[in-house]
């Protein structure tokens, strides 16, 4: 029997650390797939032996950015008005007019929003967007590789790129089915869904509600629940390396604990260094009582910023910087990508520190897959707070509304509290585990370490019908 030809699209380097540095190649070939990643990213797919096809040139209608952002304000107006919610309007960035090029866009964008901000309207813009990219070569040149290359399947590993449009849009005409994965828990509410597919793969029943709450035009049938591959690296036993090997690597004390401190971007954490310093000096003092820690400082990966450096140096004593091993491929942000190799470097991060402090993001589903406890910082440094930033905003975004309970993570509510609350972690004198493990599951589909399986028992149940 003639094997299923299935296309893995690559838009961006997103899809790499789920798709391609996980098991989900494997096991796909293992059920008698014939793969192929449709490679839109500079990263050599052929490298880890995978067969590839890669995107050459793949330019965009010169008019899609503007409608696409265009829709994307239109969705936000429409939550809102349909919610009566205006928290939507934090997931807005500003027009930009510091060039003749860019006013010209933001003058083009805004007049499109007010020609097609309804409902109604808003499907005949979604048809439009696609009607462009169907002008370009890059949607001929889709076209002649899928009626090359055959393939049963067309499955795009994350709803956002606008590179992704014209793949889709070839394979629908050519009568090929299509999926999309949506790649992260907080996307839905943020109107990142920018390709048109038969099928949407998403993380939980918590999330398929989600996309039937935002996209009425999807039917219930369309949305397969998977789970996310994302965490999958935590149950492989292959990928660990010995405590001893890690800390010698790393050039940490065998002899002390470690806490991860783990940085957010500028734009979703600007005051990062302040909270790092704040950690570090509650450090020293637990230190001064006769504890022996230290913390491991994970930056942001693509964050190269020197923003720490002054903290860094002056808590040399304390802070141990480990960097993500993330490839920088070519000067714009969306050619840094990720690694095998960095997927290891996380998985052992976590499994040799006690806990991790951030800033709201999803390193609480990371550690509690080693049933450890997550701190989310809650407070503002006002000597450096933004006129437009303060931590409340980040707490109010939609998708921390999924939170069980507030015990699902420990609160560091103000700086005077820090060290309290760390020495409470490390005597087990507070838990949120058994919160935060709720909360895992009403995020993602358990058995956590099953997604990619999932993702194949479906592809395989649609191409034998």
């Amino acid at each position: 029997m003639t094997s299923k030809k299935i296309f893995i699209l690559l838009p961006d380097g997103i899809g790499l650390r789920n798709f391609a540095f996980t098991n989900f190649h494997k096991i796909g070939l293992e059920k008698g797939f014939d793969i192929t990643f449709w490679n839109n990213t500079p990263f050599d797919i052929s490298e880890l032996g995978y067969k590839e096809v890669k995107i050459n040139n793949p330019k965009n209608h010169p008019l899609t950015e503007i409608y696409k952002n265009a829709r994307k304000q239109i969705e936000l107006n429409l939550f809102i008005k349909r919610f009566n919610d205006t928290t939507y309007n934090s997931y807005r960035f500003p027009f930009s007019t510091k060039t003749v090029k860019q006013k010209i866009k933001t003058f083009l964008t805004k007049r499109i929003i007010s020609k097609y901000n309804s409902e109604t309207r808003l499907k005949i813009l979604l048809k439009k967007i696609s009607e462009l990219e169907k002008k370009t070569n890059y949607f001929d040149d889709c076209i002649n590789t899928l009626q090359k290359e055959k393939p049963n399947f067309v499955f795009c590993t994350n709803q956002r790129p606008m590179s992704a449009i014209a793949p889709i849009e070839a394979a629908k005409q050519l009568g090929i089915p299509t999926a999309t994965f949506i790649f992260s828990w907080d996307n839905l509410p943020k109107a990142t869904l920018v390709i048109d597919t038969d099928y949407y793969f998403v993380w939980s029943e918590f999330m398929k509600k989600e996309i039937l709450k935002y996209y009425p035009n999807i039917y219930e049938n369309q949305i397969v629940i998977v789970g996310t591959p994302q965490f999958e690296n935590h149950f492989d036993l292959s990928l660990k390396v010995e405590k001893e090997v890690f800390f010698k690597k790393n050039n940490l004390d065998l002899d002390k604990k470690y806490i991860c401190f783990s940085g957010d971007d500028v734009t979703t954490s600007p005051n990062d260094p302040q909270y790092l310093k704040d950690t570090a000096d509650a450090i020293r003092n637990l230190n001064k009582k006769g504890f022996n820690l230290g913390i491991v400082f994970r930056r942001c990966p693509v964050d190269f910023s020197n923003r720490f450096d002054i903290v860094l140096n002056d808590y040399k004593d304390v802070i141990v910087p480990i960097n993500p091993v993330w490839r920088k491929i070519g000067e714009g942000w969306n050619t840094i990508l990720p690694t095998y190799e960095d997927m290891i470097l996380q998985t052992n991060t976590i499994a040799h520190t006690e806990f991790v402090i951030n800033l709201g993001s999803s390193m609480v589903f990371d550690y509690v897959c080693y049933q450890k406890p997550c701190v989310y910082i809650n407070y503002d440094v006002l000597k450096l707070e933004s006129s437009n930033w303060n931590v409340e905003k980040i707490y109010k975004y939609i998708h921390f509304r999924s939170m069980p309970t507030s015990n699902s993570v420990i609160w560091f509510n103000n700086v005077d509290e820090i060290e309290q609350k760390i020495q409470s972690i490390l005597e087990r004198k507070v838990t949120t585990l058994k919160e935060a493990t709720t909360w895992f599951e009403i995020i993602n589909q358990k058995p956590a370490n099953q997604a990619s399986e999932r993702i194949w028992e479906f592809i395989n149940t649609l191409t034998e019908k």
